[in-house]
């Protein structure tokens, strides 16, 4: 802070970072509240806070945002130890107290007791809509295997328009882009998992994750579900929910004679990662993926298998097909390793003879001063490397993949 003066020193000293200073908590008893292990921060509150992911005005700043665990009512209080004053010559403390109203629906508490109060009636909070999956997995600190069921809704559910604007507060805060949708479009669905625990006797349901789902329509008579929004909270990520979420959506749209396939909007590297491996979990017993005609190569069996039978489209066919080829080659084979490498690079190369092409019309209508500076933007050396770069990419993530699928 070298050369800042003495009002600039003083003035950074109430800079808040705002991924610190919001705590969140997801509360199933009393003592949660003051348990400093069940608190988790955000990842991002750009959304909210700017680029910089800063409040300023305060020191010891504290956001705390505290979640009933199923119903998600909500405690909104801020804490600090000072706070700037009139002291300070032209300065102001943010309205840090707005700038979360904006995004948390009204009727929260302020205070703890009525917050408590409200915790003791969440015996009667019930999931929203159809079950449609259960599933178990063992937790290795309780020693028990832990019940864990997936629901459809939708906005006609009572209750469940006011549950759904306090669930998608937290994608302000994990995921980059994120934006509220408009509920009053029929054409959303919602998928909640959601975890079965008991209390004083009682069976009770806590909040996991949730992903909605858009159903465009294709023309003539078909529709086209498109992934919009996924989120694991960060209390249950890395216990393989996401995986179950992913792969209870598929199959419950793959029964409808009216979906064409299942995409997803700008998916994340960790969707892709994610639906990789729920896509090939789904493929591996399909006749058309059997290993003597993998090595044959991609054929539009598989597309059409793919398609009709699992809604999977094309593109995401082709990448089943070489993770499970993968499988199914010797890679301490010469030959075989040669064949799926040639058969990798002959699909990633497809840009770069586009560039090719290019070239070759450039070559045609530029002149040798402007065809000199393309050619210095288009090196062949540079591209054979890239090429070679992205096949190992590719293989090193399809091992994952693999790995994940034999451990499953």
């Amino acid at each position: 802070m070298a050369g800042l003066t003495a009002m600039e020193k003083k003035l950074a000293e109430y800079k808040c970072n705002t991924n610190e200073a919001i705590q969140l908590k997801l509360v199933r008893f009393p003592e949660d509240l003051e348990d400093d292990n069940t608190t988790f921060n955000p990842e991002y509150s750009h959304q909210v806070f700017g680029d910089d992911e800063v409040a300023f005005g305060y020191k010891g700043l504290k956001i705390l945002l505290y979640y009933i665990a199923g119903n998600l009512s909500t405690l909104f209080r801020i804490e600090y130890t000072s706070k700037v004053n009139e002291k300070f010559d032209c300065v102001e403390a943010d309205d840090v107290e707005s700038k979360i109203r904006e995004i948390i629906p009204p009727g929260f508490c302020t205070n703890t007791d009525d917050f408590v109060s409200l915790l003791e009636k969440e015996v009667n909070f019930k999931p929203f809509g159809m079950l449609l999956h259960t599933y178990s997995v063992h937790n290795e600190e309780a020693g028990e295997d832990i019940t864990y069921q997936i629901y459809k809704a939708d906005m006609t559910c009572p209750g469940f328009r006011e549950y759904h604007e306090r669930l998608q507060t937290f994608l302000m805060w994990f995921i980059e882009t994120a934006s509220f949708i408009d509920v009053d479009d029929e054409r959303w669905n919602y998928f909640l998992v959601f975890e079965k625990y008991n209390k004083d006797g009682a069976t009770l349901f806590a909040t996991v994750g949730y992903m909605t789902v858009y159903n465009y329509y294709v023309y003539p008579d078909k529709t086209r579900p498109r992934v919009s929004q996924m989120l694991i909270l960060p209390p249950f990520q890395g216990e393989g929910h996401g995986a179950q979420l992913l792969e209870t959506v598929h199959r419950y749209y793959m029964s409808s004679p009216t979906v064409l396939d299942i995409t997803a909007e700008d998916p994340s590297e960790n969707y892709v990662k994610l639906r990789d491996f729920v896509l090939v979990k789904l493929c591996q017993d399909l006749l058309c993926f059997s290993p003597g005609k993998l090595i044959q190569g991609f054929s539009q069996e598989m597309v059409t298998e793919a398609q009709q039978k699992l809604k999977i489209n094309k593109q995401h066919t082709r990448r089943v097909y070489e993770i499970l080829r993968l499988r199914a080659t010797d890679m301490g084979d010469a030959e075989q390793s040669r064949s799926y490498r040639l058969d990798i690079k002959r699909r990633l190369i497809g840009p770069y003879k586009k560039k090719q092409r290019e070239l070759a019309k450039m070559r045609r209508c530029l002149r040798p001063e402007e065809l000199t500076n393309q050619l210095n933007q288009i090196d062949l050396n540079m591209q054979h490397e890239q090429l070679e770069e992205s096949f190992q990419q590719l293989v090193s993530d399809y091992r994952r993949v693999l790995e994940r699928l034999a451990q499953a």
